[in-house]
């Protein structure tokens, strides 16, 4: 498929389950620390966000959690966002970053409207391109496996890292970071 910019290679799998910030299990504690645009990747910190009620600038969600499909009630509060979000439909596989994926999460992170991104596939490696494309300040945050939830706080230096990694990643790397300049 040509619209895949990068792939996951095996040997990179290892190094993207360390956190990349603090773990929280409170969704009002993390959302203490939030104090810009807010990016939420995956279902189950949608669902927990919306609970707390607060509707994420962004939201990337397809369905699943750890390969599984989320419980009834995570999929109806994350349904319950679309009543406050514009709603973007995607296609990105697993283990990949399509340029799909990433011209609509760029698309988002500048509309001033939240917006709810529906992935069908996969959107574990959000998180990456998220952190490069958002601005200073803002937060992404993401779920950690049995963990928490993960508040990665955008900044230089995070941006720096993102890049690396994505970098390191098989396929396009310069035609992923076009796709993630704004216009």
């Amino acid at each position: 498929m040509s619209d895949v910019l990068v792939t996951l290679p095996a040997e990179m799998r290892g190094e993207l389950k360390e956190p990349m910030g603090p773990v929280f299990t409170d969704a009002e504690s993390l959302l203490s620390e939030v104090d810009g645009q807010l990016v939420a990747v995956g279902d189950v910190v949608t669902y927990h966000l919306e609970r707390a009620g607060v509707v994420p600038d962004v939201a990337v969600v397809d369905g699943l959690t750890k390969r599984e499909e989320v419980a009834d009630e995570v999929a109806e509060g994350v349904a319950r966002l679309g009543g406050e979000s514009r709603e973007v439909h995607v296609e990105n596989p697993a283990g990949a970053i399509s340029r799909g994926l990433v011209e609509a999460l760029r698309a988002a992170i500048a509309d001033p409207e939240p917006t709810v991104l529906v992935v069908e596939g996969e959107e574990d490696l959000v998180t990456l391109p998220a952190i490069v494309a958002a601005p200073l300040g803002a937060s992404v945050v993401y779920g950690q496996p049995d963990q928490g939830m993960v508040h990665a706080r955008v900044t230089e230096e995070a941006k720096a890292e993102m890049r690396e990694l994505l970098k390191r990643m098989d396929g396009d790397s310069e035609a992923l970071f076009e796709s993630l300049e704004t216009d």
